[in-house]
C-alpha cells in the first residue's frame, strides 16, 4: 500500500510578522514545526503501512527550510519525503496550492491513498484536502476519526460528526483529512533520527511539475490577502454599586438601555 501525506511547514508561535506589501507570512527569524493536524495525518500513514506493508512518502510546499519538517517526519517512520519549492510558488493560496500539490502527486503516480490534515493552524481552511482530491479526480472524506479496513481496493473509515460518527467505505485511490482523534502520534526512534539525517530530499519545482504558471503562487490565486491587521478592543467596564437588589436593578435598565433584553 503506497500512502502520501501532505505535510505543511507552520509557524509555532502566535507573534509572527506580516509583510505590509504582500501581506503574506514572513517567516524569518520565527521557529517554525509540523502543523499539529498533519503530524496525526503523518502517524496514521505510518500505522496502515506497518498494518498493510507498502510505504510512505511525503510531501510539502514550501521554502527551502521546511525540510526541516521531511526530516523530522522521516524520523517519524516516513520511507521517501519531497519538497515541493520554486519561488513561483510564493503566495499561493489553497486553490493554487492545491493544484500544485495535485501535480506533485499525479508525478509520483504510484500512490493508493493520500493523507491530509483536517487544516493549518495559519490558514484554518481546511480546503486544501478537498480540493486537491477534485483535481485528482479521486473520492474524499473528511473528518476521519479511524480507518477501520482497507480491503480489495476499498477503505472504510469512520467519520467524526456532530451528533457521533458515520461509517463510510470508499474506492481507492482516496484522500482522507483526518483529526485529532484518530491517534496519538509517536516520538522519533533513534534510528529515525539517523535515516533522517543521511537521507536525500530531492526539491521539485515548477518546470519538473510541469505546471501552468496561470495556475501557480500569486498569479493563480483568485483570493488574495487584501490586509491584515489586529483587532482594536474598545471594551470597557464598569463596577455596579449598592447592595445586590439595587446592583440587579441597575444593570437591568443597562441591559434594557442598549436594548440587549
Amino acid at each position: 500500500m503506497n500512502i502520501i501525506v501532505c505535510l505543511k511547514q507552520v509557524p509555532g508561535t502566535t507573534k509572527v510578522n506580516i509583510n505590509p506589501e504582500t501581506n503574506t507570512l514572513m517567516r524569518q527569524g520565527i521557529e517554525n514545526i509540523i502543523n499539529p493536524f498533519d503530524a496525526y495525518a503523518l502517524e496514521e500513514g505510518v500505522r496502515l503501512k506497518e498494518r498493510y506493508g507498502g510505504k510512505v512518502t511525503v510531501i510539502s510546499m514550501g521554502p527551502p527550510q521546511a525540510e526541516a519538517a521531511l526530516r523530522e517526519a522521516i524520523s517519524l517512520g516516513a520511507d521517501e519525503a519531497i519538497l515541493i519549492g520554486d519561488r513561483a510558488f510564493a503566495g499561493a493560496d489553497t486553490l493554487a496550492t492545491s493544484y500544485t500539490l495535485s501535480r506533485a502527486i499525479k508525478k509520483i503516480k504510484d500512490f493508493d491513498l493520500v493523507i491530509c490534515g483536517r487544516q493549518t493552524i495559519d490558514g484554518d481552511t481546511a480546503q486544501v484536502g478537498p480540493e486537491t482530491a477534485e483535481m485528482l479526480r479521486i473520492a474524499f472524506v473528511s473528518y476521519v476519526s479511524k480507518v477501520e479496513e482497507v480491503k480489495e481496493g476499498l477503505i472504510q473509515v469512520h467519520r467524526l460528526i456532530e451528533e457521533g460518527h458515520e461509517t463510510i467505505e470508499a474506492t481507492l485511490p482516496a484522500l482522507i483529512t483526518v483529526v485529532k482523534e484518530i491517534n496519538v502520534p509517536r516520538l522519533p526512534s533513534l534510528r529515525g533520527k539517523a535515516k533522517a539525517k543521511s537521507a536525500v530530499i530531492p526539491t521539485w519545482t515548477a518546470q519538473e511539475l510541469e505546471t501552468d504558471p496561470a495556475r501557480v503562487g500569486l498569479t493563480g490565486s483568485p483570493t488574495r490577502v487584501v490586509k491584515i491587521f489586529s483587532p482594536q478592543r474598545t471594551r470597557t467596564g464598569e463596577v455596579l454599586q449598592g447592595s445586590p437588589e439595587e446592583q440587579i436593578d441597575s444593570l437591568i435598565k443597562k441591559l434594557r438601555g442598549s436594548q440587549l433584553i
